[in-house]
């Protein structure tokens, strides 16, 4: 192995992004963050890096296994580099904008590193953009975070886009309903993250035949919010209930065409989630879109009733149309400079030359560009 291909090497689930992939997901990037502009989001933007004691209070202690840590040379204290950023802006919210009015509207964008990939996504470092919808409890919060986030991705060309709706404290409201001891809860919890109806039949114990009309209920939402309504719930679950068919009729009414379905028994992934929670999806493309869902804001039970959504910029770009090559224009030496600026104000991406050239169409192409400006006008360099 050469030293130049040893100098190449990068740990696993780490890559360079080369200049074509690098300017397109810059694009996309600013198309998303412009649409949760125009939706009265505001953008914030966090550090890399925080105090591990901040970083992973409350919520954030889900994300400790993913989570690289380093030793502050300056304050002696540990430090933590952000697995994901939705902490962060609930940090900002309840902090540094502590006062702002509420609903607070926030959106952010930028890289997270963790320990590990997954199955379904090996990077280890990747970009995210997202918005956070703090101080409001209401179920037009949680529809309005659904439909932004599909919005959003339809204005950046993805298609065939789908929401799983999940309610991840259904599941623990119906066995504390039913008095089920936490042993009991935590077989059952993991029986039905494996969807495994004859595992929960024989830990079930009373919630056996409840949970397995939930399981049963999974999935187009309609069809589920019917199922679910013909289930008698204990009443501690019956809000988790109703929120979960408000939210649906919201949606539906807003957007029918939206591919939507419910798994009411759905868990993995939504640890700190206090509420209705969703996945996104695009048919055809490998890994979830994005997920979002209900927490509170600064954790326990005294948190800010918030929701919100992160998008997963790796996956979203493989559901959107690859960018059409860019028109480069080549200036041999000599362009006047008024020349160049115009021709980059109508459009242009231009290439100086810096020295003379014999063949100066023939340099145009071996440097990619498809135009070259000759004679005070713009020509094909094929």
């Amino acid at each position: 192995m050469t030293e130049t291909m040893n100098r190449a090497l990068l740990p696993a689930g780490l890559h360079d992004v080369l200049p074509r992939e690098a300017a397109f997901e810059a694009t996309i990037v600013e198309r998303l963050m412009a649409e949760f502009a125009l939706n009265g989001f505001e953008r914030v933007k966090p550090p890399l890096i925080e105090f591990e004691a901040s970083l992973l209070s409350g919520p954030g202690a889900a994300m400790a296994t993913q989570t690289f840590r380093l030793m502050d040379p300056i304050s002696q204290r540990m430090l933590a580099i952000r697995p994901d950023m939705t902490l962060q802006v609930a940090r900002i919210a309840v902090t540094r904008l502590a006062n702002e009015p509420r609903p607070l509207r926030l959106s952010y964008g930028g890289q997270v590193l963790r320990v590990k990939g997954s199955q379904l996504r090996p990077e280890r470092q990747f970009g995210q953009v997202g918005v956070e919808l703090i101080g409001a409890l209401q179920p037009t919060a949680d529809a309005e975070v659904v439909l932004l986030a599909y919005a959003a991705l339809k204005a950046v060309g993805a298609a065939n886009i789908s929401v799983d709706l999940n309610v991840p404290t259904l599941v623990p409201s119906v066995c504390r309903g039913l008095d089920l001891p936490e042993d009991e809860t935590a077989r059952l919890r993991q029986a039905l993250d494996r969807k495994d109806a004859a595992e929960v039949a024989a830990v079930g114990g009373r919630a056996a035949d409840l949970l397995a009309g939930m399981m049963g209920a999974s999935g187009p939402a309609d069809r589920a919010v019917e199922l679910l309504a013909g289930l008698d719930l204990p009443e501690e679950a019956e809000a988790d209930r109703r929120r979960l068919t408000e939210v649906v009729r919201l949606i539906r009414d807003a957007a029918p065409e939206l591919m939507l379905t419910v798994d009411p028994v759905e868990h993995r992934g939504f640890e700190y989630q206090t509420g209705t929670s969703f996945t996104l999806f695009s048919r055809g493309v490998r890994g979830e879109l994005g997920r979002g869902g209900r927490y509170r804001a600064g954790g326990g039970p005294s948190g800010e009733p918030s929701t919100g959504f992160t998008l997963y910029l790796d996956t979203v770009l493989r559901a959107v149309p690859d960018p059409a090559p860019a028109p480069r224009l080549f200036l041999p030496i000599g362009t006047d400079a008024a020349d160049g600026a115009r021709l980059r104000s109508e459009g242009w991406i231009t290439v100086r030359a810096l020295e003379a050239l014999d063949d100066p169409a023939a340099e145009a192409r071996r440097l990619r560009c498809t135009h070259i400006f000759t004679g005070g006008q713009v020509h094909p360099a094929a």
